[in-house]
């Protein structure tokens, strides 16, 4: 891989690891335009380790309190809810792992054709404007349930769909729950961290099984950079999402499933 073409795709999978549109659907239109071959698994696991590091350190403050809600005795309600939060997500992350464990050779085989991809970009994309147009939005983390978690968990499992978007299905689940479009994407964003280190850690037993060599300057920039445009990403959205809402992100999805569905005509 050339030094551009790190750089490109790191910032690509960084960016849109968090938002509400489809990374998958985003590779596959940089590779189509500039005819690059299949990035491989060492770059996949080099770009988990990246987003993961953006979404802990952003939310270092809130994980911190979450931990030393565990590891203490409880002291306090803001405490309790910090115990709740962590075990919700942990619970939230099961139904994702275990499908995908069962599931991911289907998907590989079967479900990353671009007509997929761009369908379920524009689906999806539809689904999530209908949600935000139409429901409430007064609930916040604080109301946050097991119940609620469980069912952003089970929407979490459609991501396997490639083109669905990790972060648009469970920011839609959050905002047909009641929740505020902040709120449904702080959710989602932490539970990205499971989720992402359970994919890293296979795709590191699939590396150390792998006898190719590992280009570690190469590694370490594709790391730097998705950390770099994750966090930057994250901060980002969560500011425009008070500004402008999720419209936008909904016509940029139509936009891009539009432009796949050409590019296979």
């Amino acid at each position: 891989m050339t030094l551009l073409h790190i750089i490109v795709l790191a910032l690509i999978q960084g960016l849109t690891e968090f938002l509400p549109v489809s990374s998958s659907a985003h590779l596959i239109l940089g590779s189509r335009l500039f005819s690059w071959p299949d990035q491989g698994l060492i770059f996949d696991v080099a770009t988990h380790v990246g987003t993961l590091l953006a979404v802990l350190f952003y939310f270092r403050a809130m994980l911190l309190e979450m931990v030393t809600a565990w590891l203490k005795p409880v002291a306090g309600p803001e405490q309790a809810r910090s115990r709740e939060l962590g075990k919700y997500l942990i619970y939230a992350s099961v139904p994702v792992i275990v499908v995908g464990g069962f599931a991911s050779g289907l998907v590989e085989t079967y479900l990353r054709d671009v007509r997929i991809i761009a369908i379920a970009t524009i689906v999806f994309g539809l689904l999530l404007w209908v949600v935000d147009v139409r429901c409430a939005r007064g609930r916040t983390l604080e109301d946050m349930s097991l119940r609620s978690a469980l069912l952003i968990g089970l929407a979490q499992a459609l991501a396997l769909i490639p083109g669905t978007s990790r972060s648009g299905i469970t920011i839609t689940m959050g905002r047909m729950l009641g929740f505020g479009a902040e709120d449904a994407a702080r959710f989602s964003f932490l539970l990205a961290i499971p989720v992402i280190s359970a994919a890293g850690a296979y795709g590191v037993l699939r590396m150390l099984q792998d006898s190719a060599g590992i280009n570690w300057p190469q590694f370490g920039l594709a790391v730097g950079a998705s950390a770099v445009a994750g966090w930057v990403c994250i901060a980002a959205f969560l500011a425009l999402l008070r500004r402008v809402g999720l419209l936008p992100f909904v016509i940029y999805r139509l936009l891009l499933g539009v432009v796949l569905l050409l590019l296979v005509i």
